[in-house]
């Protein structure tokens, strides 16, 4: 007998992927936009570590920065996901296959936080699994991630002058739900 799913949605609902520094908060509002939502929600930072079966900081330093972010690309490529809030590592945005099927899934929105704020959040990022190159400081990191973000952003929203609730409600604001 062959399994027919039911009580599907008639037209699938796009995903809502989260994207930006460390820290701008993508895991805190993706539990909160998914649970509002009744979606599902995916963190691609803890996807890698199930898939890898180790911390983040350690399929950095077992594999380098490049081939980490290889495989980021890769694996985040790979989704096949509706009806579910995407919170991705801060990295994912160097990925164009990645960001290419992120874009596919649904609207992207870009959590912006400003520099003081992310050195504040994340410190010198140690143990965190950043994905910076040797010799890059935590300044360089952001200023280098900042225009990638903005391109690739179908909504900012500054998560670092509002509450969590109230990003959220400028998600939705923004977002069209079917």
């Amino acid at each position: 007998m062959a399994f027919t799913p039911v009580d599907r949605d008639p037209v699938p609902q796009p995903c809502i992927t989260l994207v930006g520094m460390a820290g701008a908060g993508k895991t805190t509002l993706g539990a909160m936009l998914a649970r509002q939502l009744d979606w599902g929600q995916l963190d691609t930072d803890l996807y890698l570590e199930s898939y890898y079966g180790m911390p983040l900081q350690t399929i950095m330093d077992t594999y380098g920065l490049d081939d980490f972010l290889r495989i980021e690309d890769h694996l985040v490529s790979e989704l096949g996901l509706t009806r579910t809030v995407i919170s991705t590592g801060g990295s994912v945005i160097y990925g164009t296959q990645a960001m290419a099927r992120l874009k596919e899934l649904g609207k992207v929105v870009f959590l912006d936080i400003d520099e003081t704020t992310f050195l504040k959040r994340v410190g010198d990022g140690e143990n965190r699994g950043l994905a910076i190159a040797p010799g890059a400081s935590m300044s360089d990191l952001y200023n280098e991630r900042q225009p990638l973000y903005r391109a690739a952003a179908d909504i900012v929203v500054r998560t670092d002058r509002d509450t969590p609730e109230a990003c959220v409600a400028q998600i939705l604001e923004h977002i069209d739900l079917i």
